[in-house]
């Protein structure tokens, strides 16, 4: 036994109602007939009820809202290059390039592309070799005359007014999200050395 579509169910109640039959005869006989595919008895007394109005049409009514759009291999695709060009692009974004509900992208980069927005951690200073150079031979002096002297250390201690800086962009937590596959590592954030 198939399903029958709305329509084609509207049909046969209207038929049925225009016989004179009543709502709940017409559940029992479509019940008999269509067994788990039958309609509730509420349906069929709406129908009745949309009958008595004069509306004898067997077609759905158009709902309002948005159209709900369909995931294409297309699309997914876009998204995934739009988010392989800018990590940190955000889902709302990339849902109004392409023309689609925000829910719709969100579901596509979370169900199909399996991808997350992680925030970046903050990663060691990157020195270069020479400021490396230069903080060991700093360290070896320092720690020298801790030896010669400990409790006088702090005493015979010259500092020089030029320090080093670390020098970064500060940057918020949610500012530093990118769109990662899941088992992916963490973006870093790795501040860079300046002498000032």
């Amino acid at each position: 036994m198939r399903d029958f579509n709305n329509m084609e169910t509207r049909a046969v109640k209207f038929f049925f109602l225009l016989q004179g039959t009543m709502p709940k005869e017409i559940h029992a006989i479509l019940t008999e007939t269509l067994r788990e595919y039958a309609p509730s008895y509420i349906t069929v007394k709406n129908l009745v009820s949309q009958l008595k109005r004069g509306d004898f049409s067997t077609c759905d009514a158009p709902r309002p809202g948005r159209p709900k759009t369909v995931t294409t291999p297309e699309i997914v695709d876009q998204i995934h290059e739009l988010i392989l060009e800018d990590g940190r692009i955000s889902a709302k974004s990339t849902a109004e390039q392409l023309g689609i509900s925000r829910e719709l992208g969100v579901s596509i980069i979370h169900e199909d592309l399996d991808m997350r927005k992680l925030s970046a951690k903050w990663g060691p200073k990157c020195l270069n070799a020479d400021q490396k150079r230069q903080r060991y031979h700093s360290s070896e002096q320092i720690l020298e005359f801790f030896w010669r002297d400990p409790n006088d250390f702090l005493l015979r201690l010259v500092t020089m007014d030029e320090t080093w800086l670390y020098h970064y962009d500060p940057e918020t937590k949610q500012q530093s999200m990118e769109w990662r596959h899941s088992g992916s590592p963490s973006p870093q954030k790795i501040p860079s050395a300046k002498i000032r």
